[in-house]
């Protein structure tokens, strides 16, 4: 995919995962610190960590074509070797979600769920989900430079 209504697919599609990354580590986190929460989040979090995982290969392919595109230099090559990066922490994620599922699934069918395993599978997803999050944050900030290197803070004046 190379762009969207002749804007670059990239620059469209990572505002996706700009917002959905740290939105399925919140109901993550949340599901797999309180039931409550779990109860309700849990199917929402699964789809959504699905999406973030379907999304970022095909945000990074977007990525690569834009590059091929613009002018290469150090900043653009950090941004794109972080950004290849992030699909590990999107599985991260979506395993976190699974399990918290795995969790939901044996709690609701009256299985006894020991507190040592709920931890562990809470432990993972704050791990998956923080990751996932600093991850998506360094990613946007490597690309931010990447593109606006060079543009100077100071308004440009009208008529000079």
């Amino acid at each position: 995919m190379s762009t969207i209504d002749g804007l670059p697919a990239h620059i469209l599609l990572v505002h996706a995962i700009v917002v959905l990354a740290p939105l399925t580590a919140l109901l993550a986190i949340s599901s797999a610190l309180w039931p409550a929460a779990r109860r309700r989040l849990v199917w929402l979090t699964v789809a959504l960590a699905t999406v973030v995982a379907v999304l970022t290969p095909i945000t990074t392919e977007a990525g690569e074509w834009l590059e091929g595109r613009v002018g290469r230099n150090a900043d653009l090559h950090n941004h794109t070797q972080l950004g290849d990066t992030f699909v590990y922490f999107a599985i991260a994620l979506l395993a976190g979600a699974i399990l918290v599922a795995v969790v939901h699934v044996r709690e609701t069918r009256g299985r006894a769920v020991s507190r040592m395993l709920v931890g562990a599978v809470a432990v993972l997803t704050i791990a998956a989900g923080v990751a996932a999050t600093v991850q998506v944050y360094r990613i946007g900030e490597s690309g931010a430079r990447a593109g606006w290197s060079g543009v100077s803070a100071q308004p440009v004046r009208a008529g000079k």
